[in-house]
């Protein structure tokens, strides 16, 4: 079984971003995995394994223009099927 099922992968684009405190944000307030944040003070990418998928968007969307958001479903693409 996995722990956290969903796959969460978004760029935030924005100005004066800092990849340290997103990460330390992540750590801090969600459950989850497999985490990266890395980029730029205009462009973030984020990696990350959680549960709730819509917490991580919504933060991200609070801190910039989220683009390129994909979710996919790790449980359902271990069992062969769609993510």
């Amino acid at each position: 079984m996995i722990e956290y099922k969903f796959d969460t992968q978004l760029l935030i684009a924005g100005e004066d971003l800092s990849e340290d405190e997103i990460y330390e944000y992540f750590v801090k307030h969600f459950k989850g995995d497999c985490l990266l944040a890395v980029g730029d003070e205009n462009l973030i990418k984020i990696h990350f394994h959680t549960n709730e998928p819509w917490e991580v968007l919504k933060y991200c969307d609070s801190i910039g223009d989220i683009h390129d958001v994909v979710v996919e479903n790790m449980e359902r693409q271990s069992k062969g099927l769609k993510g």
